[in-house]
């Protein structure tokens, strides 16, 4: 089954709700000239999740057959050193399901 991101993002969130993560999604602006605008640099993550004890993550969310643009991979690149970061598809979930129960150690780092 086909799943559009719109729908996979709704399912993630809900996702991450129930294993208690905080969720950023930006949306774009409608201007008074009818354009719609996003802020900041091209291809920013779509999903930006926080959990106190889980970690913070960074990720890209794509159809199953969806490309990653430039900007993206580029934007993931500059995080990956210092945050959590993925580019999740909806044939992902299992481990999507797994990475957001998981509580991280931060003794370690």
């Amino acid at each position: 089954m086909k799943i559009s991101e719109q729908a996979f993002m709704a399912q993630l969130k809900a996702i991450a709700y129930t294993y208690g993560w905080m969720t950023h999604h930006s949306q774009p602006s409608l201007t008074r000239t009818g354009r719609y605008i996003t802020t900041g640099s091209a291809g920013f993550p779509d999903l930006v999740l926080a959990h106190n004890e889980r970690g913070f993550i960074l990720a890209e969310l794509k159809t199953d057959v969806g490309r990653v643009s430039a900007q993206q991979v580029e934007w993931l690149k500059a995080c990956d050193p210092h945050v959590e970061c993925y580019i999740w598809r909806p044939r992902d979930l299992p481990e999507i399901h797994a990475r957001l129960s998981r509580n991280i150690d931060r003794r370690s780092g």
